[in-house]
């Protein structure tokens, strides 16, 4: 190779010119248009929400998010619309409306025992108009069906060839001979007590259903209330399936289950709760609230978390901390677990030592604060 490459005249690239011919700059052929168009796009949107948002509607602007609203109340009225106001009270903030069985909130189930003492926007009735002042900004509405599908309850029931309609079952059950009454309490809906074999042949089927009620870390909420009547409608009973934070105290999710709805809970697994509608329900006659068009800030309440228990100084809290960093969790908590026997277990725990420690790492601050008020127990950070 060195002798062949001495040799004059002779190149090893021969493929290749020597001498590269040099780009035209005079020639006047345009270049090649390109296969696919180049897209046009708009100009980039500004990021400023000032130049965005329009600062004349109130709806668009959110006080209770990157904002330090802060406004003190007391317990009573804080605003009024003619017939409708927002009170606080025992529950925290509230809102009554003319003609309404009990007063709206948020979430029934899960609200502090403390009276609040601020409020994070301002006092809003987060309901439909006509005298809503606060506007909703949400999607259009859906252009209206040109099917026209007919409607029955479930005192009407469609005959058992019809097409077109969707499935109701009678109202029920009942013994043989008697019929569907009129009803209009609790008591009168509901009818007589269900028997075993009963419960059975209507929680059976739903077992291993999966249209159901899901009910998360807000609890029992005003828009479930609706959307659990929605379930009635084509069924006896309605499956609610519990998670999070309210499963720690399963009791009183059930207890306002019953006396915001009507219904009776016929059958609890864990989490899991069957509410039976009643024998003479009847969905047309249903008590009809409004639905809130967005969620209310959460109101400031007082500490909850004391600094030191009641008979221990601080500096007692602080050794009971320091203790605590070096024992073992009794359980893991995870974000969207049942927590129903976490009480019972954390009272046989506290037989064996006075403190006892569980792992919330999973968990929201706001989330295990409220575990350890339910557990009754006292939380060291």
């Amino acid at each position: 190779m060195p002798i062949l490459a001495s040799l004059p005249g002779l190149n090893l690239l021969s493929s290749l010119p020597s001498n590269p011919p040099q780009n035209d700059t005079t020639s006047s052929t345009p270049p090649p248009s390109p296969p696919i168009p180049i897209p046009k796009y708009p100009p980039p949107r500004s990021r400023n929400p000032k130049t965005n948002v329009p600062r004349s509607n109130p709806a668009l602007s959110i006080p209770h998010r990157r904002s330090n609203y802060r406004k003190p109340v007391q317990k009573g009225v804080i605003s009024t619309d003619g017939d409708r106001c927002v009170i606080v009270g025992e529950n925290g903030v509230s809102y009554k409306l003319p003609g309404a069985p009990f007063e709206f909130q948020y979430s029934y189930s899960e609200t502090p025992s403390a009276e609040p003492i601020a409020i994070r926007e301002p006092a809003y009735l987060p309901f439909a108009p006509p005298t809503m002042p606060r506007p909703w900004t949400g999607k259009a509405p859906l252009k209206k069906s040109k099917k026209n599908i007919p409607l029955f309850d479930s005192f009407n029931p469609p005959p058992p060839g019809k097409k077109g309609v969707k499935h109701v079952e009678k109202p029920g059950p009942f013994p043989f001979g008697k019929y569907p009454k009129e009803g209009k309490t609790r008591e009168e809906i509901l009818g007589e007590p269900l028997k075993k074999w009963e419960i059975k042949m209507l929680v059976k089927p739903l077992l291993s259903y999966n249209r159901q009620v899901n009910l998360g870390r807000d609890g029992l909420t005003h828009n479930m209330l609706d959307l659990i009547h929605s379930h009635w409608k084509r069924r006896r009973v309605c499956k609610i399936k519990c998670k999070g934070v309210p499963t720690v105290d399963m009791d009183n999710v059930c207890r306002h289950i019953e006396e915001k709805t009507g219904g009776k809970i016929i059958h609890r697994v864990g989490g899991v709760v069957y509410l039976f509608r009643g024998r003479n329900y009847n969905y047309r006659t249903r008590p009809q609230y409004p639905v809130m068009l967005w969620k209310p800030a959460t109101p400031v309440y007082p500490k909850l978390i004391q600094e030191a228990p009641e008979g221990l100084t601080k500096a007692e809290a602080d050794e009971f901390r320091k203790k605590g960093k070096s024992l073992l969790p009794i359980c893991t908590l995870a974000k969207n677990g049942v927590y129903a026997s976490l009480v019972k277990d954390v009272r046989d725990a506290f037989e064996e030592c006075p403190l006892v420690k569980i792992d919330c790492k999973g968990l929201q601050p706001s989330d295990y604060k409220k575990i350890g008020i339910g557990s009754l127990c006292f939380i060291i950070f």
